[in-house]
């Protein structure tokens, strides 16, 4: 038995019209953050509208398919099409069954990844340098653009912290959500002349972007703002002139660095990007504290302490803790071949969502 409710269904497309008039009304175009909301809205509800139709016209074909069972001249098409329409309606009714469920409005904005080496020094560092150089192949391959914002690099190649917004394409932050918490890494180290596994570790923090929906404006009186030489390899300076930015939110104690331009101006601009990111996310987590919400089990901290997936290189093998998925392509995901990994952590979080709505 389906568990859409008809005249929910109804009921939301009957909306569409309204949408539609929105879009096309001269006060809402006008207001940049009214016509990006009556945007979201109107694209909302196509969405139901294309998995209502192929619901509904799978529902009917396999009524009518039923309807014909008893006629022996046509039940052998009937059994067929019976098959083909029952094999198909799982699938259709879960993807309309979430397009109903409410969305977070932040999905759809650009990521900012943190990427910082954990234990294991210089080979963690080359770690992270990997998986960055992962997310960069994912991005390509999937039409985003990576913005490197900040990086400490190592001798070796390596990362200490490497900081990226990503941008463009579908959903970004909506995508990479649930790649936040610890990632370790089983292999033989460059740095290791026995042969022997090692094991190391990063972390990896994704957080939305700010943009002016949020109204967030931070005084000059509550920044303080250092200007530095931006450091290379082994602390040598990348040019000669102070260029490198750290921005600090004084109420907060929150800090922001960028020295990947040679600009002034533009390193302050990407530090105070990913100040806000922070900032907000911090005050998101308060809000869901105070509210007595707890985070989707999905969407790691950031915290070290909280391993989400291991990298075997040995046996080519990527684990992924919280679903119990396995795979042995870590080449391929190496590679940036991401999306296997990522589709499943969606539809994990889909089905539990599915569960608390209809548990409500």
């Amino acid at each position: 038995m389906s568990s859409i409710d008809r005249a929910q269904l109804a009921a939301r497309l009957a909306a569409l019209p309204e949408a539609e008039a929105a879009l096309a009304d001269p006060a809402v175009a006008g207001d940049a953050a009214r016509y990006r909301a009556a945007l979201r809205r109107h694209a909302a509800l196509r969405r139901i509208e294309a998995a209502a139709r192929e619901w509904e016209a799978l529902t009917d074909a396999a009524a009518q398919a039923r309807e014909s069972l008893d006629d022996p001249e046509l039940a052998g098409l009937a059994r067929a099409e019976l098959a083909e329409a029952e094999a198909r309606l799982p699938e259709a009714e879960r993807r309309l069954l979430q397009t109903l469920l409410p969305e977070d409005p932040l999905d759809a904005r650009d990521a900012m990844l943190e990427i910082r080496a954990g234990t294991g020094g210089e080979e963690a560092a080359l770690f992270a340098a990997d998986l960055f150089r992962m997310y960069g192949r994912w991005a390509e391959a999937n039409g985003y653009a990576i913005t490197p914002m900040d990086a400490s690099p190592t001798e070796l190649g390596g990362f200490k912290e490497v900081v990226f917004s990503v941008s463009g394409g579908e959903r970004p932050y909506g995508r990479l959500r649930f790649e936040s918490g610890g990632h370790r890494v089983q292999r033989v180290p460059v740095t290791e002349a026995q042969g022997r596994i090692h094991t190391s570790a990063a972390t990896v923090v994704v957080l939305p972007v700010a943009d002016a929906e949020d109204d967030l404006v931070l005084p000059e009186s509550e920044l303080r703002i250092d200007i530095f030489c931006a450091g290379g390899h082994g602390g040598q300076g990348v040019n000669t002139t102070y260029s490198a930015v750290r921005v600090t939110h004084l109420p907060t104690g929150l800090t922001a660095q960028c020295q990947d331009e040679r600009s002034q101006h533009r390193n302050k601009e990407k530090a105070l990007a990913v100040l806000k990111a922070r900032i907000l996310d911090a005050r998101r987590a308060e809000a869901e504290a105070a509210a007595g919400a707890t985070r989707l089990t999905l969407r790691g901290s950031g915290d070290r302490s909280q391993r989400i997936r291991t990298y075997n290189f040995p046996q080519n093998r990527l684990t992924d803790h919280r679903i119990g998925l396995t795979l042995y392509a870590l080449d391929r995901v190496m590679a940036g071949d991401l999306n296997p990994v990522l589709d499943r952590l969606e539809a994990f979080d889909l089905t539990q969502r599915l569960q608390a709505a209809q548990e409500g």
